[in-house]
């Protein structure tokens, strides 16, 4: 058995991305694609999270310092106002979960 690659494969020559203060704060981007159509993805690192944010996906709060998802529909539907924080998690398993509904504090849980 070989042992484990803990560093991606690169083309031989290819320099390595520059890594800014900007790149750091901004994240790194891409898109997606899911059942709504495709998205506009950025992973925040843990130590560009500075403000607290509400996660669409299971209504709990993402604090400071938290890595997350920043997430935005790429098709024209929407603009930077459509943009929305996740935790990691609940944007990776949205197409598996119903839509949650607000209760609140004092509502039954189950019923």
């Amino acid at each position: 058995m070989s042992p484990r690659r803990n560093r991606p494969r690169r083309p031989a020559g290819e320099p390595r991305p520059e890594l800014t203060d900007e790149r750091v704060r901004r994240g790194v981007e891409g898109v997606q694609e899911w059942q709504d159509g495709e998205w506009m993805v950025r992973s925040i690192f843990g130590g560009a999270a500075t403000k607290t944010y509400r996660c669409p996906g299971c209504l709990q709060e993402i604090r400071p310092g938290v890595a997350h998802v920043v997430a935005w529909p790429t098709d024209g539907r929407g603009d930077e106002t459509d943009r929305r924080h996740w935790h990691t998690g609940c944007w990776r398993a949205r197409d598996r979960r119903g839509p949650d509904v607000e209760r609140s504090r004092n509502a039954p849980r189950y019923g």
